[in-house]
């Protein structure tokens, strides 16, 4: 890393962390729960900073693969719930599967059914798609899709 980027690392942290005292000091009632309230603190942390990281990664793979397809408003893949009008563009599926995506058990079958088309638009073969339903591979294939040759 970068000395600047390391820096800028550690201003992070310590800004974050001088946000999280005061409030884990108005937020404790008596003497034994701070220590769980800062437990709390620091799990919410950790789980917000690895959100935010799978959030960035698959819009930069999401927006890759519009690139790499030629589909306009490539930086649609940065919107929450937009990004799936993106995906349909993509996959060349009608906008009115949009709904689709809110029924659940439905939503799974259609994401498969999106993703193996996005896979086939990026030439490889569709049963890509049927990996978003594996655990922790579903983290793998927007990547390959979207950064493969």
């Amino acid at each position: 890393m970068k000395k600047r980027t390391w820096f800028a690392v550690v201003g992070l942290f310590l800004g974050a962390l001088s946000l999280l005292v005061p409030v884990r000091a108005a937020l404790a009632q008596r003497e034994g729960e701070e220590a769980g309230l800062a437990f709390l603190g620091a799990f919410m942390m950790v789980f917000f900073v690895i959100f935010i990281a799978l959030y960035v990664y698959m819009a930069l793979a999401l927006s890759t693969i519009a690139k790499k397809t030629n589909t306009e408003n490539a930086w649609l893949a940065w919107i929450p719930i937009i990004n799936i009008i993106l995906m349909l563009n993509i996959a060349k599926k009608p906008l009115w599967w949009i709904i689709l995506f809110f029924i659940p058990l439905v939503n799974i079958v259609i994401l498969i059914i999106v993703w193996m088309a996005i896979a086939e638009a990026r030439g490889k073969p569709n049963w890509w798609g049927i990996l978003m339903i594996v655990p922790f591979v579903n983290l793998i294939v927007p990547g390959y899709l979207a950064w493969a040759d």
